[in-house]
């Protein structure tokens, strides 16, 4: 462990083995860090923040800040960091309120500059949150989602696996499982085909959810039609079971279907 001289680390705090403290940081007394991390200088971590092992904090991001929602009330919650997350420059990640009295932010993720991440969100594993995203409070995120730069998410909204997310886009309704997203107001603009690719999907399996897809945002039909439509003519599979029961959880609505942009 080597913590500079220069930081204010509470001696309550708990601080594991090999983390590095650079110069200027402030750790307040309820804070937990896992082994082998390393904090950048100028960071702010109070109280109610737990990270894991192995992550990494770049200089000048505030963990752990009280919500910004005037219903809190002092309750006690926490901001979770999971393993192996790299938190880029000035990011600012908030703690919970009493809606689930924590944040979590869960293993292998990377949040780039200035990203903003509200209370009680929930970010799957394997996400990248590009440079500028801003989240809304009780947003969730499935695996393997990545966020375009300067993205802003509604609360509520939730963000299914292996999803894509343009740059620039405002994120208003949700997102389902296995898509790409752009445009304004935001719509469907195909299935994430390179990054199903990457992440081992078979052209078989890539296939069969275009099929869905086509059904539930090109042919014109309403939600209602297209799941009764996907449930009678399309073959069962993990794929479509998880696509409907997105769709069938949904309180916000999903995003708009395939939009033909006019030259």
């Amino acid at each position: 462990m080597s913590i500079s001289n220069l930081s204010q680390v509470h001696p309550k705090a708990q601080i594991g083995k090999g983390v590095v403290v650079e110069p200027f940081t402030v750790i307040e007394e309820d804070v937990e860090i896992g082994e082998n991390c390393w904090i950048g200088s100028h960071v702010t971590i109070m109280n109610g923040t737990r990270i894991g092992s192995n992550s990494k904090i770049f200089p000048g991001s505030v963990l752990g800040s009280i919500p910004q929602d005037l219903k809190f009330a002092g309750e006690e919650s926490l901001l979770e960091i999971g393993n192996n997350v790299i938190v880029r420059e000035y990011c600012t990640l908030n703690r919970g309120t009493k809606a689930n009295f924590k944040t979590h932010i869960k293993d292998n993720t990377l949040l780039m500059a200035y990203v903003h991440v509200a209370h009680d969100c929930i970010i799957g594993e394997h996400n990248v949150l590009v440079n500028n995203v801003n989240l809304a409070g009780h947003v969730e995120t499935g695996r393997y989602v990545i966020l375009g730069g300067m993205s802003a998410v509604h609360q509520f909204v939730k963000i299914g696996d292996y999803s894509m997310i343009g740059g620039g886009s405002l994120v208003r309704k949700d997102v389902p499982p296995f898509v790409k997203a752009a445009r304004e107001p935001l719509s469907y603009a195909g299935i994430n085909s390179i990054g199903l690719r990457r992440k081992g999907f078979s052209n078989k399996q890539i296939n069969h959810i275009q099929d869905i897809y086509r059904i539930l945002f090109v042919k014109g039909y309403n939600t209602r039609q297209a799941v009764r439509i996907i449930e009678t003519t399309i073959d069962a599979s993990g794929e479509r079971e998880q696509i409907l029961a997105f769709i069938n959880k949904t309180d916000r609505g999903v995003m708009k279907g395939f939009r033909q942009i006019s030259s």
